[in-house]
Protein backbone atom coordinates (compact mmCIF):
# COMPACT_ATOMS: atom_id res chain seq x y z
CA UNK A 1 0.00 0.00 0.00
CA UNK A 2 1.34 3.85 -1.12
CA UNK A 3 0.45 6.70 0.22
CA UNK A 4 -1.38 7.71 -3.06
CA UNK A 5 -4.82 8.20 -3.25
CA UNK A 6 -6.75 5.73 -5.72
CA UNK A 7 -10.30 6.94 -4.75
CA UNK A 8 -11.23 9.65 -2.88
CA UNK A 9 -14.97 10.22 -1.87
CA UNK A 10 -16.04 13.58 -0.69
CA UNK A 11 -19.36 14.63 1.71
CA UNK A 12 -21.37 12.12 -0.42
CA UNK A 13 -25.26 11.63 -0.54
CA UNK A 14 -27.70 9.93 -2.11
CA UNK A 15 -31.60 9.52 -2.56
CA UNK A 16 -33.64 6.76 -3.40
CA UNK A 17 -37.83 7.22 -4.42
CA UNK A 18 -39.32 4.65 -3.66
CA UNK A 19 -41.87 3.67 -6.81
CA UNK A 20 -39.69 5.42 -9.10
CA UNK A 21 -38.64 8.63 -10.50
CA UNK A 22 -42.11 10.32 -10.83
CA UNK A 23 -43.56 8.71 -7.44
CA UNK A 24 -44.60 11.34 -5.13
CA UNK A 25 -43.49 9.38 -1.85
CA UNK A 26 -40.89 11.09 -0.29
CA UNK A 27 -37.42 10.31 -0.61
CA UNK A 28 -35.37 8.22 1.49
CA UNK A 29 -31.80 8.94 2.17
CA UNK A 30 -29.45 6.02 1.91
CA UNK A 31 -25.76 7.85 2.47
CA UNK A 32 -24.94 10.80 4.47
CA UNK A 33 -22.30 12.81 4.11
CA UNK A 34 -20.10 9.93 3.56
CA UNK A 35 -16.07 10.69 3.16
CA UNK A 36 -13.00 8.31 2.51
CA UNK A 37 -9.61 8.28 0.81
CA UNK A 38 -8.50 4.94 -0.30
CA UNK A 39 -4.89 4.52 -1.32
CA UNK A 40 -2.95 2.39 -4.04
CA UNK A 41 -2.86 -1.29 -3.09
CA UNK A 42 -4.87 -0.94 -0.41
CA UNK A 43 -7.61 -3.49 0.40
CA UNK A 44 -10.45 -1.34 2.07
CA UNK A 45 -13.12 -3.35 3.62
CA UNK A 46 -16.43 -1.79 4.46
CA UNK A 47 -18.90 -3.46 7.18
CA UNK A 48 -22.21 -3.36 8.05
CA UNK A 49 -25.46 -4.91 8.36
CA UNK A 50 -28.38 -5.70 5.71
CA UNK A 51 -29.51 -2.08 4.50
CA UNK A 52 -26.21 0.19 5.74
CA UNK A 53 -25.69 1.44 2.11
CA UNK A 54 -22.54 -1.00 1.60
CA UNK A 55 -23.83 -1.74 -2.25
CA UNK A 56 -25.86 2.04 -2.74
CA UNK A 57 -22.13 3.04 -1.64
CA UNK A 58 -20.51 0.79 -4.30
CA UNK A 59 -23.14 2.17 -7.19
CA UNK A 60 -22.65 5.37 -6.26
CA UNK A 61 -18.54 5.08 -6.34
CA UNK A 62 -19.01 3.47 -10.08
CA UNK A 63 -22.05 6.00 -11.37
CA UNK A 64 -24.83 3.75 -11.27
CA UNK A 65 -27.28 5.89 -9.33
CA UNK A 66 -28.60 9.14 -10.18
CA UNK A 67 -29.43 11.59 -7.29
CA UNK A 68 -26.21 11.48 -5.75
CA UNK A 69 -24.34 14.40 -4.08
CA UNK A 70 -20.75 15.00 -3.23
CA UNK A 71 -17.53 14.28 -4.76
CA UNK A 72 -15.75 11.19 -6.30
CA UNK A 73 -12.14 11.29 -7.47
CA UNK A 74 -11.01 8.32 -9.21
CA UNK A 75 -6.79 8.31 -9.38
CA UNK A 76 -7.53 4.96 -12.07
CA UNK A 77 -9.18 4.62 -14.86
CA UNK A 78 -12.14 1.90 -15.71
CA UNK A 79 -12.68 0.47 -11.95
CA UNK A 80 -14.72 -2.65 -12.05
CA UNK A 81 -16.99 -4.89 -10.04
CA UNK A 82 -17.23 -8.13 -8.62
CA UNK A 83 -20.93 -9.13 -7.73
CA UNK A 84 -22.26 -11.15 -4.42
CA UNK A 85 -23.71 -13.17 -7.22
CA UNK A 86 -21.73 -15.04 -9.84
CA UNK A 87 -24.95 -17.18 -11.43
CA UNK A 88 -26.82 -13.79 -11.87
CA UNK A 89 -24.10 -11.95 -13.37
CA UNK A 90 -23.08 -14.18 -16.28
CA UNK A 91 -24.90 -14.27 -19.19
CA UNK A 92 -26.39 -18.07 -18.91
CA UNK A 93 -26.81 -18.02 -23.20
CA UNK A 94 -23.44 -17.41 -23.85
CA UNK A 95 -20.06 -19.03 -23.43
CA UNK A 96 -17.52 -18.10 -20.74
CA UNK A 97 -14.71 -17.03 -24.53
CA UNK A 98 -17.66 -14.59 -25.00
CA UNK A 99 -18.78 -12.87 -22.08
CA UNK A 100 -14.68 -12.53 -21.45
CA UNK A 101 -14.03 -11.15 -24.80
CA UNK A 102 -17.65 -8.84 -25.22
CA UNK A 103 -15.55 -6.38 -22.94
CA UNK A 104 -12.70 -6.46 -25.49
CA UNK A 105 -15.27 -5.61 -28.34
CA UNK A 106 -16.96 -2.92 -26.93
CA UNK A 107 -13.78 -1.47 -25.88
CA UNK A 108 -12.59 -1.43 -29.34
CA UNK A 109 -8.49 -1.14 -28.86
CA UNK A 110 -7.57 -5.08 -29.72
CA UNK A 111 -8.45 -7.34 -33.10
CA UNK A 112 -9.56 -10.47 -33.05
CA UNK A 113 -6.42 -12.17 -32.41
CA UNK A 114 -5.42 -9.94 -29.81
CA UNK A 115 -8.84 -10.26 -28.02
CA UNK A 116 -8.36 -14.46 -27.68
CA UNK A 117 -5.11 -14.04 -26.50
CA UNK A 118 -5.66 -12.10 -23.60
CA UNK A 119 -9.08 -14.07 -22.73
CA UNK A 120 -6.99 -17.18 -22.71
CA UNK A 121 -4.71 -15.06 -20.53
CA UNK A 122 -7.06 -13.88 -18.40
CA UNK A 123 -8.58 -17.31 -17.64
CA UNK A 124 -4.78 -18.99 -16.93
CA UNK A 125 -4.74 -15.38 -14.49
CA UNK A 126 -8.05 -17.21 -12.41
CA UNK A 127 -6.83 -20.65 -12.69
CA UNK A 128 -8.98 -21.68 -15.21
CA UNK A 129 -7.84 -23.70 -18.69
CA UNK A 130 -8.85 -22.85 -22.30
CA UNK A 131 -11.13 -25.81 -21.90
CA UNK A 132 -13.80 -23.32 -20.35
CA UNK A 133 -13.45 -21.34 -23.10
CA UNK A 134 -16.76 -23.14 -25.05
CA UNK A 135 -18.68 -23.82 -21.74
CA UNK A 136 -21.29 -21.97 -20.43
CA UNK A 137 -22.12 -20.56 -16.98
CA UNK A 138 -24.37 -23.61 -16.21
CA UNK A 139 -21.71 -26.35 -16.84
CA UNK A 140 -19.61 -24.53 -14.15
CA UNK A 141 -19.13 -25.05 -10.53
CA UNK A 142 -20.10 -22.06 -7.83
CA UNK A 143 -16.09 -21.24 -7.51
CA UNK A 144 -15.72 -21.09 -11.25
CA UNK A 145 -18.21 -18.77 -11.92
CA UNK A 146 -17.12 -16.66 -9.45
CA UNK A 147 -13.32 -17.25 -11.15
CA UNK A 148 -15.00 -16.22 -14.54
CA UNK A 149 -16.33 -12.83 -13.01
CA UNK A 150 -13.13 -12.18 -11.84
CA UNK A 151 -11.85 -12.75 -15.02
CA UNK A 152 -14.16 -10.88 -16.56
CA UNK A 153 -13.38 -7.70 -14.25
CA UNK A 154 -9.87 -7.99 -14.73
CA UNK A 155 -10.00 -7.91 -18.81
CA UNK A 156 -9.60 -4.66 -19.16
CA UNK A 157 -6.74 -4.53 -17.04
CA UNK A 158 -8.25 -2.04 -14.40
CA UNK A 159 -6.27 -1.08 -11.45
CA UNK A 160 -9.51 -1.09 -8.66
CA UNK A 161 -11.92 -3.46 -8.22
CA UNK A 162 -15.14 -3.34 -6.12
CA UNK A 163 -15.95 -6.52 -4.77
CA UNK A 164 -19.96 -6.63 -3.46
CA UNK A 165 -20.13 -9.72 -1.03
CA UNK A 166 -17.85 -11.20 -3.89
CA UNK A 167 -17.64 -14.70 -1.43
CA UNK A 168 -20.76 -14.64 0.39
CA UNK A 169 -22.55 -17.35 -2.15
CA UNK A 170 -19.68 -20.03 -1.54
CA UNK A 171 -18.90 -22.70 0.72
CA UNK A 172 -16.02 -22.33 3.27
CA UNK A 173 -14.04 -23.88 1.16
CA UNK A 174 -14.07 -22.09 -2.30
CA UNK A 175 -14.35 -18.96 -0.23
CA UNK A 176 -10.89 -20.00 1.06
CA UNK A 177 -9.94 -20.41 -2.94
CA UNK A 178 -11.07 -16.76 -4.00
CA UNK A 179 -10.14 -14.82 -1.07
CA UNK A 180 -6.62 -16.74 -1.88
CA UNK A 181 -7.16 -16.17 -5.22
CA UNK A 182 -8.02 -12.26 -5.01
CA UNK A 183 -4.60 -11.59 -2.60
CA UNK A 184 -2.28 -13.19 -5.08
CA UNK A 185 -4.44 -11.06 -8.04
CA UNK A 186 -3.80 -8.11 -6.09
CA UNK A 187 -0.03 -8.55 -5.22
CA UNK A 188 0.75 -9.39 -8.88
CA UNK A 189 -1.07 -6.80 -10.66
CA UNK A 190 -1.01 -4.27 -7.50
CA UNK A 191 -4.40 -3.72 -7.99
CA UNK A 192 -6.62 -1.99 -5.14
CA UNK A 193 -9.98 -3.71 -3.32
CA UNK A 194 -12.71 -2.38 -2.07
CA UNK A 195 -14.22 -5.29 -0.09
CA UNK A 196 -18.02 -5.11 0.58
CA UNK A 197 -18.66 -7.90 3.16
CA UNK A 198 -20.70 -8.69 6.34
CA UNK A 199 -18.50 -10.99 7.65
CA UNK A 200 -15.82 -9.77 9.36
CA UNK A 201 -13.83 -12.57 9.70
CA UNK A 202 -13.78 -12.65 5.72
CA UNK A 203 -12.56 -8.82 6.41
CA UNK A 204 -9.58 -9.75 8.99
CA UNK A 205 -8.11 -12.36 6.54
CA UNK A 206 -7.76 -9.99 3.75
CA UNK A 207 -8.21 -6.34 4.71
CA UNK A 208 -5.74 -3.63 5.39
CA UNK A 209 -8.30 -1.31 6.74
CA UNK A 210 -11.98 -1.22 7.54
CA UNK A 211 -14.34 0.95 7.58
CA UNK A 212 -18.02 0.47 9.30
CA UNK A 213 -21.37 1.39 7.97
CA UNK A 214 -24.64 2.61 10.03
CA UNK A 215 -27.84 3.21 8.18
CA UNK A 216 -25.78 5.38 5.17
CA UNK A 217 -23.07 6.99 7.93
CA UNK A 218 -19.65 5.63 8.57
CA UNK A 219 -19.49 5.19 12.33
CA UNK A 220 -15.71 4.11 12.74
CA UNK A 221 -12.69 3.14 9.98
CA UNK A 222 -9.09 2.26 11.22
CA UNK A 223 -6.70 -0.10 10.30
CA UNK A 224 -8.07 -3.59 10.76
CA UNK A 225 -5.61 -4.96 13.45
CA UNK A 226 -7.08 -1.48 15.64
CA UNK A 227 -10.36 -1.96 14.60
CA UNK A 228 -10.64 -5.23 15.91
CA UNK A 229 -8.41 -4.92 18.90
CA UNK A 230 -9.99 -1.62 20.26
CA UNK A 231 -13.51 -0.87 18.62
CA UNK A 232 -14.64 2.89 19.70
CA UNK A 233 -18.52 2.54 18.86
CA UNK A 234 -20.99 0.46 20.53
CA UNK A 235 -22.12 -1.13 16.97
CA UNK A 236 -18.52 -1.86 15.90
CA UNK A 237 -18.39 -4.36 18.93
CA UNK A 238 -21.61 -5.96 18.38
CA UNK A 239 -20.21 -6.30 14.73
CA UNK A 240 -17.21 -8.46 16.34
CA UNK A 241 -19.22 -10.37 19.02
CA UNK A 242 -21.69 -11.54 16.42
CA UNK A 243 -18.60 -12.21 14.69
CA UNK A 244 -17.01 -14.60 16.74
Amino acid sequence: MTDKPILEVRHVSNWYRQGGAFSRKEKKQLLKDVSFTMYEGEILGVVGESGSGKTTLAKAILGMLDDVEGEIIHHSKRPQMVFQDPASSLNPARTVGWILEEPLIIYGKYDRAERKRRVKTVLELVGLGEEFLDRKPSDLSGGQKQRVCIAAALIVRPRMLIADEAVSALDVTIQAQILKLMYELKEQYDLSYLFITHDLNVVYQLCDRCMVLKNGVIVEQNTVDELFRNPQQEYTRQLLEAAE
